[in-house]
Formats: structure tokens, C-alpha cells, sequence
């Protein structure tokens, strides 16, 4: 399962070092956004940056997991594997784990900075801590959920359809977010569409011929 996991980052290592700058981005953002009150047009450069930033991890979350169906798709990468006695379970889990390290990458070190900015410029109220894990867990959920979506487009022959599929989720997830807040009803539903995505793509992915 290891080598699995190794070979899947280095197909797709961009992926990673995007995730890693994108973090980056984000936690110089929380940090202007921060000081808003000693630099008055940090918060419009803040804006200016965020939305951009995060309609391109969306885009590139959903890519990856369109890139690794699509390419195995393409050139056959799991009928090779499967000659060295590899079961597709094991290929398909080794790239969703490969999917959560970059979600990890990306969020996990913007996380523990939200966190400690919490603990330094807010009151001490345990409200902002509950927060701070509210928004994080609905995060995850949502940047999974767009994997997810990445997974199963990524064996259509449309080059379009995993921009339209990851356009057409956020279409309705920040909706769905603004309505019922960072809350369980939120983590609820993102649960139940990951669910429904994983066991959709691996219902695909173990029927179709390799």
C-alpha cells in the first residue's frame, strides 16, 4: 500500500506544491485580515487575493481527482498494477489517501494558524475556539466533497465536465452553507454526499474494465 501511496504523490507531486503555496496564501490572508485595523486597505487586498485563491483550490481539488481516474483511464495504469497481484481496492484507496494528504496539506497548517490567531487577538471566549473547529471540520468536508466529485468525472471522455462538476457542487454547498451555518446540519450533508460519491466511484471503478 505504501509504494501505492509513494507512486500516486509522485504522478502527482504539482498537486502538492500547489497545496502547499495555496496554504501559504491563505495563512498571509488570515494574517491581513488580522492587522485590518492598522492597515485599512489590507482587508481589500485580502478580498482581492481570497476569492481567487479559493476558486483556483477548487478548481485544482476537483482536477485531482479527475487527473488520477482520468489517466488510469487513459493509460491503463490500474490493468498494469493489477499484474503485480495489486486488488483495485487497494489502487482506488491509495488515491483517496493521496487525495486527504493534500487536503491536509492545504488546510491543516492554515488551521492551526487560525487557531493560534484566536487565541492572541480574541476574547478569551471558548465561543471563538468552537468556531474555529465549526468552519474548520465544514472546510474538509467541502474540499473532500469536491475530490470527490474530481473521482468520479475523472472517467467521463469530457475535458469540461470536471470544471462543471465542481462549479455545479459549490453552486449548491455554499448556498447550503450560508443557509444553515457551520454547524452538524452542514457536516451532516457533506457526510452523506461524500458517502454517496465514495460508493458511486467505487462501484465504477470496480465494474469497468481495466
Amino acid at each position: 500500500m505504501f509504494a501505492l501511496i509513494k507512486r500516486e504523490i509522485q504522478d502527482h507531486i504539482v498537486y502538492f506544491i500547489g497545496a502547499a503555496v495555496f496554504s501559504a496564501v491563505f495563512i498571509i490572508i488570515s494574517f491581513s485580515l488580522i492587522s485590518r485595523y492598522d492597515h485599512k486597505e489590507l482587508p481589500v487586498f485580502s478580498i482581492g487575493l481570497g476569492v481567487p485563491a479559493a476558486t483556483i483550490v477548487i478548481f485544482g481539488i476537483c482536477a485531482m481527482g479527475a487527473t488520477q481516474m482520468y489517466l488510469d483511464r487513459t493509460r491503463k495504469i490500474s490493468a498494469l498494477l493489477s499484474t503485480l497481484a495489486v486488488s483495485r481496492n487497494q489502487i482506488l484507496l491509495a488515491r483517496i489517501i493521496t487525495g486527504i494528504l493534500v487536503i491536509l496539506i492545504l488546510f491543516v497548517p492554515l488551521t492551526i494558524t487560525a487557531g493560534i490567531l484566536v487565541r492572541l487577538f480574541s476574547p478569551p471566549i471558548p465561543m471563538f475556539t468552537g468556531m474555529v473547529f465549526e468552519i474548520s471540520v465544514t472546510v474538509y468536508l467541502m474540499a473532500f466533497a469536491i475530490y470527490c466529485i474530481g473521482l468520479q468525472t475523472g472517467w467521463n471522455s469530457s475535458a469540461l465536465t470536471p470544471s462543471l462538476g465542481a462549479l455545479f457542487l459549490t453552486c449548491i454547498f455554499i448556498p447550503l452553507v450560508l443557509i444553515k451555518g457551520f454547524g452538524v446540519h452542514i457536516v451532516v450533508i457533506l457526510v452523506l454526499f461524500i458517502a454517496a460519491s465514495l460508493i458511486r466511484t467505487w462501484h465504477t471503478f470496480m465494474k469497468t474494465s481495466l
